[in-house]
């Protein structure tokens, strides 16, 4: 087995469960705050775990360049700006029709490389946008009438816009991160996701800081005051992001994106243990076809 799939799968584990936490934590703090935690809370852990590479491992650490600086903070505002989306639509939606939405980040990698970059699709992966399109359908229509009126909404309405927004920003923040990662080149690829997530997870902390000190400082507050149970967002969320860049680092966006989607399984989990949360058919049915078409979309590219 390569060492990015078992990789990959506890990086899912973790994010799963940091959504789950962010979600938890919306209530008290809001959006923004709850996506703060996210990052503010893990620079103490991102930092630690550079130094274990460093100090206890023996890794040299790299010369950053102008590449990885760059890379790694468009990535790194791009992620902001999704973890905001997601945490947001959570509010809208159920746990499982959130996480659904996010998943159709490989479908939009697609059709903005088409749009943007003149790159074709073949025809498997145009069926697989179909595909993920209908999952999308599904989920937004789930325990509602089927109509002309409740199927434009369902692709045109606040959710659905959110979503796909969300899973935009987190399809770009992959790409940088990994190109980031690369642009390193050495000394090998533990230190250089650790040494990516460290300086990422530092420029997001700080570049939030500075806009909620401006914007909503009432929101850093409420951050400081509940850091008990931040800490632990901070901590697992870490824990996935060194698991995402690692994988990244050793093999494709497109194909740990892929393995990535064992995360709807976690989520149907903590929807029903521990939100208590009754799930729709038709939210189960989309969010499969929703992963079916991710990896019809792989096998087709």
């Amino acid at each position: 087995m390569d060492l990015w799939i078992p990789i990959t799968v506890f990086a899912a584990f973790c994010q799963n469960a940091r959504s789950a936490l962010q979600r938890h934590f919306t209530a008290r703090l809001g959006t923004t705050g709850a996506t703060f935690v996210r990052f503010g809370y893990g620079v103490p852990f991102a930092l630690l775990y550079l130094a274990g590479l460093h100090v206890v491992g023996g890794m040299p650490l790299p010369e950053p360049n102008a590449s990885f600086a760059i890379f790694g903070m468009i990535g790194g505002i791009a992620q902001i700006l999704a973890t905001f989306l997601l945490v947001y639509l959570f509010s809208l939606r159920n746990f499982v029709a959130g996480t659904a939405y996010s998943k159709t980040e490989p479908v939009q990698a697609a059709i903005f490389g088409l749009v943007l970059l003149g790159e074709t699709i073949t025809p498997l992966a145009g069926v697989a946008i179909a595909v993920g399109v209908v999952g999308v359908i599904f989920v937004s229509l789930a325990g509602k009438p089927v109509s002309a009126g409740a199927l434009l909404t369902a692709l045109t309405g606040r959710p659905a816009q959110i979503g796909l927004a969300s899973a935009a920003m987190f399809g770009i923040s992959a790409v940088c991160y990994r190109a980031a990662s690369l642009a390193l080149g050495g000394p090998g690829f533990l230190m250089q996701a650790g040494f990516t997530l460290a300086f990422v997870t530092a420029f997001q902390t700080l570049a939030m800081v500075a806009w909620m000190s401006l914007r909503e400082p009432d929101q850093l507050r409420a951050s400081m005051t509940h850091w008990r149970g931040a800490v632990w967002v901070g901590l697992v969320g870490v824990a996935g992001s060194a698991g995402w860049f690692t994988a990244m680092t050793l093999e494709k966006v497109a194909y740990v994106r892929a393995l990535g989607q064992v995360e709807l399984i976690f989520t149907f989990i903590v929807s029903w243990w521990f939100f208590r949360e009754k799930l729709m058919p038709g939210e189960i049915v989309g969010t499969v076809l929703i992963a079916g078409g991710i990896v019809l979309l792989l096998l087709g590219t």
